[in-house]
């Protein structure tokens, strides 16, 4: 058997940080998600006009938001449980996020009060940044 799998790779403190932090955000987004899907936007404050956007939503947008949001999450699980499936949960979590943009700001008729280009950006830099992570810590040998 090859040596290098009998070495025990020690889990960096950063990795918890970051897949504590990363794990409460995107547990954010679960919420949302959840809240959205169950049909309870009018106890998050929003009106007639979100409620609607959210209604008109295709099959397909609510497939990639999901991807987006579980992924996301999972891949922040994985990454806690030093798993290698991290990487390709947060790939799906990219994709998933794609896919949620291109309807929201390419095919939709986004309402002012939902559009928030810097929360998207922000929810870009972080998810790409778990995918950095996540690959650089799997190339070290800590995600088994």
């Amino acid at each position: 058997m090859d040596s290098a799998f009998n070495e025990s790779v020690r889990t960096p403190w950063h990795l918890w940080v970051v897949g504590i932090l990363t794990l409460l955000w995107n547990s954010v987004g679960g919420f949302s998600y959840t809240m959205t899907r169950l049909g309870m936007l009018e106890q998050l404050g929003m009106g007639e006009t979100e409620i609607a956007y959210f209604a008109s939503a295709p099959m397909w947008s609510n497939f990639f938001w999901a991807l987006g949001v579980w992924g996301a999450i999972l891949g922040s699980i994985l990454l806690l449980l030093r798993s290698r499936f991290a990487v390709y949960s947060i790939l799906a979590a990219i994709v998933g996020l794609l896919g949620s943009n291109i309807w929201q700001y390419g095919l939709s008729d986004i309402p002012e009060s939902l559009a928030n280009p810097p929360l998207t950006i922000t929810i870009w830099v972080t998810t790409l940044f778990m995918l950095f992570y996540a690959t650089r810590m799997a190339k070290k040998g800590v995600l088994r």
